[in-house]
């Protein structure tokens, strides 16, 4: 935990170096996997999160997408990349897989609180904070009620910053369709806005 003494016993970081601790999560070495885990947790719940829009369902996933990770260690190549590109490429496409079987799910309801916590900072008036968490719902909301096709790649695009021939070979779409559907998400996302931001200002 953060700001707690490590124990007297403590050595530290095993490596600072994610090749050195592949061999040792192959042959099963449970310190080094806790470590490999550690350091790659934060930017996978952040991909899990965007897909989720929950912090308990990102949880979740984060732990799938791990288990998934372990099962494959012998499958990763050095000269195919970063062993944490690797890692991120492996839970972009399990989030994809999940979102296509749970999309129901995911479609009822978007919760916020990490992001509006970050995005009500201290700097800002109570309401110049308000204004902006209201913001974030919205976009969130609207991505979400986007149909699958135009917010996957919006996710991968602006969200992600995943180029978008990396989108096409992610979601095995033409490169021409990703740029389509993109643009035609974006434009959907704008309309949905300004209807919810309208609603949102009569009802105040």
């Amino acid at each position: 935990m953060a700001g707690q003494e490590p124990p007297e016993d403590s050595k530290g970081p095993l490596t600072d170096n994610d090749d050195d601790l592949l061999p040792r999560c192959r042959r099963g070495e449970e310190a080094a996997w806790r470590e490999l885990v550690s350091r790659h947790t934060r930017r996978v719940f952040a991909l899990a999160y965007r897909f989720t829009g929950r912090v308990d369902e990102a949880e979740d996933l984060v732990q799938e997408v791990f288990v998934k990770v372990y099962q494959m260690l012998d499958r990763y190549r050095e000269d195919g990349g970063s062993l944490g590109g690797w890692i991120m490429a492996v839970a972009r496409n399990h989030a994809i897989d999940r979102y296509r079987r749970r999309r129901q799910d995911a479609l009822r309801r978007t919760e916020e609180p990490e992001v509006l916590d970050r995005m009500a900072s201290n700097d800002l008036g109570p309401q110049r904070a308000l204004e902006r968490e209201e913001r974030v719902r919205l976009v969130h909301r609207g991505l979400r009620a986007l149909p699958e096709d135009l917010r996957l790649p919006l996710i991968l695009c602006d969200l992600q910053g995943l180029p978008y021939d990396e989108i096409a070979e992610t979601l095995q779409i033409p490169l021409g369709t990703v740029k389509s559907r993109i643009n035609r998400g974006r434009l959907e996302l704008a309309k949905r806005l300004v209807g919810r931001r309208a609603e949102y200002v009569e009802s105040r």
